[in-house]
């Protein structure tokens, strides 16, 4: 067993998921020569797979001379997981089988500061959960907050009026099921390094906008979350100390400059919108209207600005852009991509932006794949919470212990 607290064999077996899940149905041979893995370990570990429903046979590939081998693809059905995201004024679910495709999906709203979110959480959970066709792995959480630890989940979120909300602890006593809290914008990096980007790129960053601005970074296929979960914490990066008031309770943080109602605010003040026009009417307005586009325009330099040096210091591969806010990109892309070319070094000013599509279930999904993620990747962040989903994937499932402290 490694420091991971994983067995080797655990760790062939999930080099063979991922290796799965990235190509899609694949032969052994192409197992031991790709994965340099000896035609014995593979024969082993696949015939594990095999009789514990995670992997079947499927047809022969097309010979070219010699015996065909016969391909081997992921059961989709062997287990799922819920994901929510949880925001200030309502809930996403989403049910997500285990190759990715959200099967169901809920919205509701959710006062986050009426009394005991927690339990009144795991009461929209338990009756979302009640029509499940497959094993349940477990149920991810995605917060607009910093999770120190997330098989443990206590959450700090200024936005959500919580310190220290021992969230992952509540949810498991009341679910008995494995529970993974992390912060939303990180749960849509383990998204894309599972079934997006990150299948063909070990190295990028996401950048979302919306109604704050959020960061996580994946560096040779490895999520970064800091010595305390707080990596990517950019939207309150203080810009001026004379700024606006951020919801953090900070003056001049970025968020309050470039997120909604930063937006909105600067729209006001220039007399672009007047009464309760909102966020939307501005993007409509944008179209055209140069004084509201020049807002936009200027939020996307500030935006380019302030993420440079640490994209620098990173090099990814690629930049993504996710968010609600992409659904007015259009009036972003030009100033940002410009500004951010000119402020990175000359070897990265072509480092490719790409904007993701975007709809209700996608930070939902985000947080199932927290859970999903476990029997891929070792560095998934399941922590405590590793054996019970891997018991309940391979069907070893043995009592709950809610104690992941």
């Amino acid at each position: 067993m490694n420091e991971l607290g994983i067995e080797s064999a655990d760790l062939t077996r999930m080099a063979i998921l991922a290796f799965v899940g990235r190509r899609g149905p694949t032969s052994r041979a192409t197992m031991v020569r790709d994965l340099d893995l000896s035609a014995a370990t593979v024969s082993q570990a696949t015939k594990w797979l095999i009789q514990h429903g995670v992997l079947e046979a499927l047809d022969f590939e097309p010979s070219i001379g010699g015996r065909p081998a016969q391909l081997l693809g992921l059961v989709a059905t062997a287990g799922h997981a819920i994901g929510v995201k949880v925001a200030t004024d309502h809930l996403a679910m989403v049910d997500v089988r285990l190759d990715g495709e959200v099967v169901a999906s809920r919205f509701e709203p959710f006062e986050v500061l009426a009394p005991d979110p927690a339990e009144r959480l795991a009461a929209s959970l338990r009756s979302f959960r009640a029509d499940a066709s497959s094993p349940l792995l477990g149920i991810g959480v995605a917060v607009p907050g910093i999770v120190s630890r997330p098989d443990v989940g206590s959450v700090d979120a200024a936005v959500l009026g919580w310190v220290g909300m021992p969230l992952g602890k509540r949810l498991r006593a009341e679910l008995e099921t494995p529970i993974i809290v992390e912060n939303d914008v990180k749960a849509l990096a383990i998204a894309e390094r599972l079934y997006g980007r990150g299948r063909t790129h070990r190295n990028f960053v996401v950048l979302t906008i919306g109604r704050g601005v959020g960061f996580a970074s994946v560096s040779e296929g490895v999520l970064r979350r800091g010595a305390s979960g707080g990596a990517g914490e950019i939207g309150h990066i203080v810009m001026s100390a004379t700024g606006p008031v951020c919801a953090c309770g900070s003056r001049g943080c970025l968020e309050a400059y470039v997120g909604a109602d930063g937006l909105v605010t600067a729209a006001r003040i220039a007399g672009v919108l007047r009464g309760s026009d909102g966020l939307e009417h501005l993007v409509d307005l944008a179209d055209a209207d140069e004084q509201a586009a020049e807002i936009f325009a200027r939020a996307a330099q500030r935006l380019a600005k302030a993420v440079a040096a640490t994209v620098a210091a990173l090099e990814p591969e690629v930049v993504l852009i996710a968010g609600e806010g992409v659904a007015g990109w259009r009036h972003w892309d030009g100033p940002f991509r410009s500004t951010l070319a000119k402020h990175l070094p000359a070897s990265m000013r072509d480092l490719p932006v790409e904007v993701d599509t975007w709809d209700d279930t996608s930070w939902a999904r985000g947080a199932a794949a927290i859970v999903l993620a476990t029997p891929f990747d070792r560095n998934a962040p399941a922590g405590r919470q590793r054996p019970h989903v891997l018991g309940r994937l391979h069907g070893t499932r043995g009592e709950f212990d809610e104690d992941a402290d």
